[in-house]
């Protein structure tokens, strides 16, 4: 019995959706998405420095039209707020508020369960070799030239 490797994406994609629509019940509590979630949680790690729409751009691969509808929607909520980068008033840095701040344990919480739920019963081997070779079709899938996903370690 072969491997069939049109099921393996199928089923990968369908992992995909199903993390996300669990996270997403979760989340609809304090009316977040799971995008939302997670680029709030990328903006308050961020919190010190700011952070840019092209930096979450780089490191979510998401849309720049899509990105700015979930920034659009923080801001609206009062989750976010952008101020001009010193020295560069055409560049502009996000930052979170602080209802922002106090959220943040809830969307730590939220995804941290979904990732429990999803990798129920799997060893630390296993995760280990889980790891390795996602990271493997990550670096498959880089752009020709040598970069990839830039979640990926060098």
């Amino acid at each position: 019995m072969g491997v069939d490797p049109k099921k393996m994406l199928m089923e990968s994609r369908w992992i995909s959706v199903q993390l996300e629509q669990i996270t997403d019940r979760g989340l609809a509590l304090q009316g977040f998405t799971t995008a939302q979630a997670n680029v709030l949680l990328y903006i308050l790690h961020h919190a010190d420095h700011g952070t840019s729409l092209t930096a979450m751009h780089r490191e979510f691969g998401y849309s720049m039209p899509s990105l700015c509808s979930i920034l659009k929607r923080l801001r609206q909520n009062g989750h976010v707020r952008v101020e001009p980068c010193p020295g560069d008033e055409r560049r502009k840095l996000l930052y979170p508020t602080g209802q922002a701040e106090a959220l943040g344990p809830f969307l730590e919480e939220a995804l941290s369960s979904s990732f429990r739920r999803i990798y129920r019963g799997f060893s630390d081997e296993e995760l280990q070799e889980l790891d390795r070779l996602q990271k493997k079709m990550v670096e498959n899938l880089g752009v020709p030239g040598g970069t990839s996903h830039p979640c990926q370690e060098a």
